[in-house]
């Protein structure tokens, strides 16, 4: 079984861990089936200084999880349909997390193109919901511990940093600097990066 992550390593700043979490492993365990993805995709959020994030305005019903101990999972739902999952970063109550916004699928991907309709492999886990909705993640592992080895985890991986890719958080509201800052990292040539905007438009124009 492939270890968890440190507590350590995730109790520094969202900018921080969110770049070295590429390469790293979602792991879930269902019974005797256990289903594993690599991330390639995240997005870092602060607290109160970051307009762009949910613990803006501070500590709500609906975030808690964000201002637990690093570790935790967060995962909320948005348009009242997709789940997206989030690892709480940096110290408890400072309101720090990172997104898990895509992941390669590598073991149990019969389960999950089950429960996602049966779509093809690279439409399987390219995206915050997708992802979810292939792992089966939901409001359930809102708080859950993700550094224990149980149920969910993260494990370690490796990607050098030179290969990895920063730009603006996707779809984020908040002032300039908030739509701006370069907070989303992802591996450029991996085929499961979910399609930013620009690349929809690309992949819609003729020819």
């Amino acid at each position: 079984m492939m270890s968890s992550l440190a507590h350590s390593f995730l109790a520094r700043p969202a900018p921080l861990v969110a770049p070295q979490l590429l390469g790293c492993y979602l792991i879930k365990a269902e019974g005797e089936q256990t289903l594993v993805g690599r991330i390639v995709e995240v997005e870092a959020y602060l607290g109160d200084e970051d307009a762009a994030s949910h613990a803006y305005r501070g500590l709500t019903a609906r975030n808690r999880s964000m201002f637990g101990p690093p570790g935790l999972a967060y995962v909320y739902l948005i348009y009242g349909v997709h789940h997206c999952l989030n690892v709480v970063t940096g110290p408890k109550n400072d309101g720090q997390a990172v997104l898990i916004r895509a992941i390669e699928p590598l073991t149990g991907i019969p389960l999950m193109q089950e429960r996602r309709q049966q779509r093809p492999l690279g439409q399987l886990t390219n995206g915050p919901g997708k992802l979810c909705q292939a792992f089966g993640i939901d409001r359930r592992f809102d708080g859950h511990d993700l550094t224990q080895g149980v149920g969910l985890w993260l494990a370690a991986g490796s990607t050098p940093l030179q290969n990895i890719t920063a730009g603006p958080r996707i779809g984020v509201r908040g002032d300039d600097v908030a739509r701006s800052i370069p907070w989303r990292f992802y591996l450029p040539h991996n085929p499961f990066v979910s399609a930013t905007p620009a690349r929809r438009l690309s992949a819609q124009k003729p020819g």
